[in-house]
């Protein structure tokens, strides 16, 4: 069985921990006052790899909920994280800081040139975010929808270097409302290489059916709003995904 990884999500707001309805900064909902404290306790009970997004530094293109990100990567765990990052000074200042991949997303369309170049300086290291609107790319923390297709765009990055992929169906995040699978699959053929899966988790019958695509490329699923809801613990996912 192929691996797949189980990434919880802790998306950052104003120093807390917060989870947005389809990307929209008007619905939102607060889960914790410490994004390092949510974690930790997804570390406690088993995660690998932890998925942080800052949210305002999205919307406002730069670094803003940074320092929790270098706390929550010293605690023994995988971070790879996304938002706000523009420059290889933000890339530098994360990986040397013991994050282990940064995402970068609206680069990807708003400077093409420079993400190439990144993605061959730090390698693995980067992870490109597709984050798609009725299967075109958007932009500027989902405020803006461009008019590449997520495949193209992915093809084409593959081509620079990428390795890995999030995608996100922007309908479904937040959701509950079930993955959508086949768009993350056609981007894995498409690029021919690993993507994750990200929004609209809702049941551990989602991850298992996800799994089934992972000798297809899809090598793990981002899970927020789930978790924070109860609908299953971190625990169980891991072991609905495990192939036990």
């Amino acid at each position: 069985m192929a691996a797949f990884t189980i990434y919880p999500a802790v998306d950052m707001r104003g120093g807390k921990c917060v989870r947005l309805l389809q990307g929209d900064y008007n619905k939102e909902t607060v889960y914790g006052d410490s994004p390092v404290a949510m974690a930790e306790q997804f570390a406690a009970q088993g995660a690998e790899w932890i998925h942080m997004v800052d949210l305002d530094g999205a919307k406002e293109g730069r670094r803003v909920n940074d320092r929790f990100v270098i706390e929550a990567a010293r605690l023994g765990v995988n971070v790879q994280v996304g938002g706000g990052i523009r420059t290889e000074e933000d890339i530098v200042h994360y990986l040397e800081n013991g994050v282990a991949r940064v995402i970068l997303g609206s680069a990807a369309i708003s400077d093409p040139p420079f993400v190439k170049k990144m993605l061959q300086k730090y390698g693995r290291r980067i992870v490109i975010g597709i984050d798609a609107r009725d299967g075109f790319v958007a932009t500027e923390g989902w405020l803006a929808t461009s008019n590449v297709k997520a495949e193209e765009l992915g093809r084409m990055l593959a081509e620079a270097g990428a390795e890995t992929f999030i995608f996100t169906d922007i309908a479904t995040d937040g959701t509950l409302s079930g993955p959508n699978i086949a768009a993350a699959v056609r981007l894995a053929e498409a690029t021919g290489k690993e993507v994750i899966a990200s929004g609209g988790v809702s049941s551990l019958d989602d991850l298992r059916a996800l799994c089934q695509y992972a000798g297809q490329g899809i090598g793990g699923a981002i899970v927020g709003k789930a978790l924070y809801t109860n609908q299953f613990t971190l625990a169980e996912a891991l072991k609905a995904v495990s192939g036990r």
